[in-house]
């Protein structure tokens, strides 16, 4: 097995927030990530201590979302330092990780 050193970056925003197709735009077209995921959450609790939940009465959703993206990591890093600069973004963290592959 073929093992190497990569960088996993999980970002933290809500719907409410409308940054979600900016963010992965950006995160595509102009750092070209290796990955990228989005996931909603279905219920969470922010910065603010507000507790973000959906119903069925909810007619506008504020869900949190998270943007998961892995590259290597000065890569990663570059990236990480441009979203800092571009949005307005409180919950950035980032992880080492290995990234596997069969060897042949």
């Amino acid at each position: 097995m073929n093992s190497h050193q990569m960088t996993w970056v999980r970002v933290y925003i809500r719907e409410g927030e409308h940054v979600l197709d900016k963010l992965v735009k950006f995160l595509r077209e102009e750092q070209g990530v290796a990955g990228l995921t989005v996931s909603r959450g279905v219920i969470g609790v922010g910065g603010d201590g507000r507790l973000h939940a959906s119903s069925l009465l909810d007619l506008s959703l504020d869900l949190p979302l998270v943007v998961e993206f892995y590259d290597e990591p000065e890569r990663a890093e570059r990236a990480i330092e441009s979203l800092l600069k571009r949005f307005d973004l409180a919950h950035v963290i980032s992880l080492p990780a290995l990234a596997h592959a069969k060897d042949g």
